[in-house]
């Protein structure tokens, strides 16, 4: 993989598939999954649901879809 391969990876791993924004993930970054936002955080279980199965386990949502708000209602 070139370095324009890894650059492009690491932005699909970082962003949420949801809505497109950046999905604040600790793993993705390169830190301890421990530290990520998630552990804590309660998930949507919609949200999840919505998560495109091709992509489960490869890419994050972010922290506004896991709490269920719309992209559209966003600030």
């Amino acid at each position: 993989m070139n370095s324009n391969e890894t650059l492009q990876r690491l932005s699909w791993t970082a962003s949420c598939p949801l809505c497109g924004q950046p999905n604040q993930c600790a793993i993705a970054l390169g830190k301890p999954p421990e530290s990520c936002w998630c552990m804590t955080t309660p998930m949507s279980m919609l949200a999840l649901a919505l998560m495109p199965e091709q992509e489960r386990g490869q890419r994050c949502i972010c922290p506004s879809c896991a709490q269920g708000i719309a992209p559209a209602t966003r600030p």
